[in-house]
């Protein structure tokens, strides 16, 4: 058996990513910037584990895609880590950025090779350029540029990290706290994504994949004779509304289950359940607004939906259009890429005896082509 636990760190924000889509949700062909990494690391070396520290917000989704070992990550770098080694109990733990994406076989192996002879193994590029500090001209030769993945001695970093002060790296914990590092020849091709920019100095990612994602939604709300009804993003001028723990606006609601049906993510209900006391009465938009944040922020793109609204009353005519501009709006996409019809049942069933409304919804989503900017 292995000795040795893989632990991927990949509870950022990428708030300097500023792409709009989480950096570790890029696609790669059709996978996951954090998966791909996984995965490439899994067919270089056999391990024990595998430990991929993420936001509490991205965990349930990430469990769509893998059985790899999935750890709620920290306020910081250092406490995410910390989190992770809870779980480790290999000998040795390799710990890595999932945005340093491009890790050879080669250099994985100059690591693997040192791993007995000091308390941490870290890669290092050497400076080229001159160094100055504080005006002045330091000797670049005793400069060096350190990278990830370090590999540890698992007691050792475990001891290093009982302490209250931040590192940026565990092999400046680890010779802080006494502890022994050595050095070996980096990569360039081992770059990490922090920028946009970035993504250009990475040889080893394909574009993601060209695929349509489609969904499609369906949702009821019988009519109240109590409160004020709300149907495709707008108040509709009647004296009735709808039975719903929310504004019951059953338009959205259908067309945010066709949303997560095609990114994968469940339904509306597992999102915002019903016996929440936070969704009671809420703005459906505000639901809607919050979903479409995920999918940009997953790494999709809205291409079109289509919405039919079944109602022998009220009369919707006058406000299909208006309906068109909002859904645009929220979903960010032109409005003639947002199709809102209205029909009725021809008086049969629960909605042809004017008892309430049914909404089918379609979406279709694609992967956003990181691959096109700059």
């Amino acid at each position: 058996m292995s000795d040795l636990t893989l632990v991927l760190l990949a509870a950022g924000s990428s708030n300097r990513f500023d792409m709009g889509v989480k950096k570790q949700w890029l696609r790669i062909d059709y996978k996951p910037l954090w998966q791909f990494v996984a995965d490439s690391f899994n067919q270089t070396q056999r391990f024990s584990q595998i430990i991929i520290v993420s936001s509490s917000d991205d965990i349930a989704f990430m469990q769509n895609y893998t059985d790899y070992t999935l750890v709620e990550g920290g306020n910081t770098r250092q406490q995410s880590l910390k989190n992770a080694l809870k779980f480790v109990e290999s000998s040795y733990v390799l710990v890595s950025d999932v945005a340093r994406a491009c890790i050879s076989e080669t250099l994985f192996q100059r690591i693997i090779d040192e791993k007995s002879n000091y308390d941490c193994i870290v890669p290092y590029l050497k400076v080229t350029d001159t160094v100055v500090y504080e005006n002045a001209t330091i000797d670049r030769e005793k400069v060096k540029r350190i990278q990830t993945p370090q590999l540890s001695k698992t007691t050792v970093l475990k001891s290093a990290l009982q302490t209250t002060e931040e590192f940026t790296d565990e092999s400046s914990a680890i010779v802080a706290n006494g502890g022994s590092r050595g050095y070996v020849l980096g990569d360039e091709d081992a770059h990490k994504i922090t920028f946009v920019h970035d993504l250009n100095k990475l040889p080893c990612l394909q574009a993601p994949s060209n695929d349509i994602f489609s969904g499609n939604g369906f949702d009821v709300h019988a009519f109240d004779d109590k409160g004020e009804m709300y149907l495709g993003g707008l108040k509709i001028d009647v004296d009735y509304g709808f039975k719903a723990h929310s504004d019951g606006d059953v338009a959205l609601h259908a067309l945010i289950d066709a949303l997560l049906g095609a990114a994968g993510m469940g339904d509306i209900g597992m999102l915002f359940p019903d016996n929440d006391d936070t969704y009671k009465g809420i703005d459906s938009k505000e639901l809607l607004a919050r979903v479409v944040e995920k999918l940009y922020n997953y790494g999709f793109i809205i291409v079109n939906t289509d919405i039919t609204i079944a109602a022998q009353k009220p009369r919707l005519s006058l406000y299909k259009d208006a309906m068109r501009r909002v859904i645009a709006d929220i979903l960010r996409i032109d409005k003639a890429r947002v199709n809102v019809k209205a029909t009725t049942t021809e008086k049969l069933g629960f909605i042809g005896r004017k008892e309430g409304v049914g909404v089918i919804a379609n979406a279709n989503l694609k992967y956003f082509n990181w691959k096109m900017i700059g």
